[in-house]
Formats: C-alpha cells, sequence, structure tokens
C-alpha cells in the first residue's frame, strides 16, 4: 500500500469516526457559547463565532480540514472549543449536515484534495475585508493584526504553503508534517522541505505520537526549526487526533493556551510551554519539547 493511501484511509476513518461520535450541542469549554455557520459574503466556507460578539475583537484561527475535505464541518468540536473562547475561526468547505454531497471526501486509492491551500488565504482576506466593511457583522469586532493558521493532516501542509503570508502571526501544525525525502504523495500539493525556512512566526506542531502516521514528518519538521520559537507536543493518540472528542481534547487544551500566548498576548499561557514553571511539561496526557522560546 502506497503511503499515501495510508494517510487517505487513516484521514477518512478518523473523520468517519468523529462524526459518528460528535455531540450536536458541543460548543466548546470557553466563556462564550459558540455556533458556526455558513455566509453568502464567503462562499464554501464555514465561520465558526461566539454566539454573542462583545467589545473585545476577536482573533483569527484558520484552520484546514483533514484530508484537504470539503467538510468544514469535520473538526468541528475542535474548532467550537476554540471559538468559544473569544475566537474567529474559518475552514474550507460547506456544512456537510447540509450539503452531504458537496462534504463528501474524495475517492480514489490516493489522497486527493477537495479544498486547495489558497482556500486559507481566502479566509485571511475575507477576515481583512469584513473587518473594514462598514454593514458586516463583523465590522471593526476582528484583530486582524492576531491571524494564525492551522490544520489536520492535508489540511496542516496547507497551513504550512500559507504561514509566510505576513499578516500570519503564529502557525499551529496538526498530525501532519512535510513528506520526507520531499516525496509529493498528494496530487496538487506543492509543498517541500525548503519551505520551512520561509516560516517567520512562532509554530507549534501537536503529533499523535510513534503510531501517527505524521511522526516522522513532522519530527524532522520541528527539528528544521532553528530561528523561531517553536514547541512539539506528542498526545499518544495516533493521527486522529482529540478533533471530535467533548470539547476538542486535549488538542484543543494546548491550541487554546497558544493561541492566548501568541495572539492575546498572554504570558501566563506562554509558561505552559517552557521555563520552570512549565505547565505541560508535567502533563501525563502528552510530551512537549521546546525551544528558540523568549527568555522572560
Amino acid at each position: 500500500m502506497k503511503i499515501s493511501s495510508t494517510i487517505a484511509a487513516a484521514v477518512a476513518a478518523a473523520i468517519i469516526a468523529g462524526t459518528c461520535q460528535a455531540a450536536e450541542t458541543e460548543t466548546g469549554s470557553g466563556p462564550f457559547s459558540a455556533v458556526y455557520e455558513e455566509d453568502p459574503t464567503l462562499p464554501a466556507h464555514v465561520i465558526y463565532h461566539p454566539q454573542a460578539m462583545g467589545q473585545a475583537k476577536l482573533p483569527v484561527y484558520v484552520f484546514g480540514n483533514g484530508g484537504c475535505s470539503a467538510d468544514g464541518t469535520s473538526s468541528r468540536n475542535h474548532l467550537l472549543d476554540i471559538a468559544s473562547h473569544g475566537y474567529l475561526i474559518v475552514a474550507p468547505g460547506v456544512i456537510a449536515a447540509l450539503h452531504p454531497e458537496a462534504a463528501k471526501p474524495t475517492e480514489g486509492p490516493g489522497l486527493g484534495m477537495a479544498t486547495r491551500a489558497s482556500a486559507l488565504t481566502e479566509a485571511i482576506d475575507w477576515a481583512v475585508r469584513e473587518n473594514d466593511r462598514p454593514q458586516s457583522p463583523y465590522f471593526h469586532k476582528i484583530d486582524t493584526h492576531a491571524i494564525a493558521v492551522s490544520g489536520w493532516s492535508c489540511g496542516g501542509l496547507q497551513a504550512i504553503i500559507v504561514a509566510p503570508d505576513p499578516r500570519v502571526k503564529t502557525l499551529v501544525v496538526m498530525n501532519s508534517g512535510v513528506f520526507n525525502g520531499d516525496k509529493n504523495l498528494i496530487p496538487g500539493m506543492e509543498v517541500h522541505k525548503a519551505m520551512l525556512a520561509d516560516i517567520h512566526v512562532p509554530t507549534l506542531y501537536i503529533l499523535g505520537g510513534p503510531s501517527d502516521i505524521a511522526y516522522a514528518n513532522g519530527m524532522d519538521d520541528y527539528a528544521r526549526l532553528t530561528t523561531v520559537p517553536a514547541a512539539l507536543v506528542n498526545i499518544p493518540v495516533g493521527h486522529g487526533g482529540t478533533y471530535m472528542q467533548p470539547h476538542g481534547g486535549i488538542a484543543a487544551e494546548v491550541v487554546v493556551d497558544w493561541l492566548d500566548w501568541q495572539l492575546k498576548g498572554d504570558r501566563e499561557k506562554g509558561k505552559m510551554f517552557f521555563g520552570t514553571a512549565c505547565g505541560f511539561c508535567g502533563d501525563s496526557r502528552l510530551t512537549l519539547e521546546s525551544k528558540n522560546m523568549p527568555s522572560h
């Protein structure tokens, strides 16, 4: 079996299993009730946000789906949880319950792509545009200087492609990594190890431990990050991650703390990742390493 077929099968199985376990009442663990919806001003994307948007501006978390699928709700527990902590989130695709055929995974022996990395850039463009549009419900409610790109598996590669965008302030790569040996195992996906040198922002890798099909690729990526603050978290759950566990599981907890630090400037959350009081360092649910961190 080709590696690409193995990855496709792993992602498809995880998405299917997650969908079956989804709690439709899931809104997140944060202080805000979160919702997701489609918006005619941004076709072929799903938007997650606090149901009641207050005075605080929302940082942006743009997320590439597992398998680069067109199901913008395939990781909804993860995304709803982050939104419930005061974030605006955009994922490519549609709401699968409303458009089952459009969200259906691509078929074939390899891993196809129903969405492209450009969809993440479109999401960033939209957020900037809506923040400046007087008729928008997001008018002056988006922090366009606090944008993260992220993604699961194939979607993580999309995030790596988009990360050099100067508007991006941090990168989160989940159960993913550029293929070792620069093998192009996903038709149409132009991503290479050399592109890691273009990453200019603090970066978090979250992997599923040695049983994760992307483990070796992600570990190698992390080793190549020599100039930016970086952290590597391994949660021993394999390639499927914790995306559809209640509140997105431990991975969502880690991501929220990272985003609060990187996008909201919460230094106490930064202490979860490094230093003598490192909060996640002694957490039995995961392992953590970090490098190039600030001295204060």
